[in-house]
This record gives C-alpha cells, structure tokens and sequence, in this order.
C-alpha cells in the first residue's frame, strides 16, 4: 500500500498520507512523496484543486522522531544528516502555496509541530471538531522553529509565541477563531464539507485561480503601494484573458459562461 495515496475525482486531486501507524510523520520517505506529488501536480493544468487529508486517528505528527535519532549517530552527530532534513521540509512546506492549484487540508485529528506546519502551510483547512493542532516540540527540548515560519504567517503573533513555548495544544474552535482553519465541523461530515469546498473551487474558471493565488503570496509580502502596482498588473493580465472576456459577457447577457478552460 502506497505511502501517499492519489485519488483523482474529475478536476479535484486527493492526497491522503497513508501510515497511520507512525501517526503519518514526515519521514524519508513520506517527505520525498510529498514533494514528488507536488513536482508532478504543478504540470498538471487538468487539476484545479488539490485536497490534502490523512488515514487514522492523526493527520500528521511532524517529523519521525525516530529516524531522528538515527541520524544522531554519524561521525558529525548528525548536523549533516539535520540540515539536509530541514531544508527538505521547508522546500516542500514551500512547494505548496507555489502550486498554481490552491490546496484545502481536511484535517480530522492531531496535527503537531511539522504536521501544524503542513496544515498552516496550506491556502485552507476545513477541520473535525476532534482536530487538535499544536506545536509541542519545546516540551522535548526542541524549539519548532521551522513550523513557527507557516503558523506566525497564519495567526496572531502572542498566540503563535504562546503555543510555541508552552507547548499546548488548541482545540479545533479556538483554532478557528485565530484563522489557522477555515472551517469546522462535525467528524461525519468532514470530507463531505472539504469535497463541497474543493468542487465550488473547481468550478471557477482556472487561469484566474491561477493568477490569483500566485499574486496573492506575492502582493502579500510586499509594502502596500507596491502590492497595489503589482495586483494591477495582474489585473492587467486577467482582463487580457478572453475566458474572462466570456465570463463578464456572460454576467451581463445572465447566462452560463462558456469558458475553454
């Protein structure tokens, strides 16, 4: 059984990391999966929207410690062995909000320190009632300095800097209200709602999904009259489109678009 299991249900793709029995940790192997799935699906313009979701009672317990320890044992005590580890998560944790297809992460458990990185890293979260999220590494001595990066670009900085240094764990609601998920819900209709979400995302009309999310990191990172001069440029780009052409003639004529994409 694959480690990463790919469902493709017309324009909308499934991830589900698949190794309940480590809690689906990013191991080795599990991290190189990632990044291949991603590699692959950032050339595949039928794919609108890419759903993230996970197998057993965990959506992702960060690193496999385990391994970890392993890696400790090389002549250098593992720096090695740690900054290639690291460099690795972060490359693919980035590779997700520079896919053109935005990504919903249905989140129906834990998800602790690189795994609450995974979910902070993607563009939404639609999350059980019984999902926690935390990033506890400080309570064995080592800082999640790396999942701090996607969690303080998602939450408020003194809640971010108060998980992060006593460890504690928030439950789904409070993580709502912070705006590290998008949505919660009951555990039985958890992937009724993240497959609802993710077809009403499908539906719009690709290029401009496309366009709008790679502006959307872009302009966010930048002081507020470049963002302006930037976004207007892709609305440049977008109103050159003639599927967009289609779409605003559509709205006015009150008929269905007819768009090629």
């Amino acid at each position: 059984m694959a480690l990463l299991e790919r469902e493709d249900q017309g324009a909308v793709t499934y991830l589900r990391l698949n190794s309940p029995g480590n809690l689906n940790a990013l191991s080795d192997t599990m991290l190189a999966a990632l990044q291949d799935a991603f590699d692959t699906l950032a050339e595949d313009q039928t794919v609108r929207v890419v759903v993230l979701r996970a197998e057993g009672r965990a959506f992702c317990a960060g690193h496999d410690l385990k391994e970890m320890t392993r890696g400790r044992q090389a002549e250098d005590g593992g720096a090695a062995y740690f900054a290639h580890l690291f460099q690795r998560c972060s490359e693919m944790m980035q590779a997700i909000p520079r896919l053109p297809q935005p990504v919903i992460a249905e989140v129906q458990g834990l998800a602790t320190a690189a795994g609450c990185q995974l979910v902070a890293s993607c563009d939404m979260v639609v999350a059980s009632e019984e999902a926690r999220f935390g990033v506890n590494g400080v309570s064995i001595g080592l800082f999640c300095s790396t999942p701090m990066v996607a969690l303080s670009r998602n939450i408020p900085r003194k809640q971010a800097f108060e998980m992060l240094t006593t460890g504690g764990f928030i439950q789904a609601e409070h993580a709502l209200s912070l705006g590290l998920v998008n949505r919660v819900v009951p555990a039985s209709e958890l992937s009724a709602v993240t497959e609802q979400l993710a077809e009403t995302v499908a539906g719009k009309l690709a290029s401009a999904v496309r366009i709008g999310k790679r502006a959307f990191y872009e302009q966010i990172q930048m002081p507020l009259d470049q963002a302006y001069a930037y976004t207007g440029q892709v609305m440049v780009e977008n109103m050159l489109d003639r599927d967009t052409e289609e779409g605003i003639a559509a709205f006015l004529e009150k008929r269905d678009p007819e768009w090629r994409q």
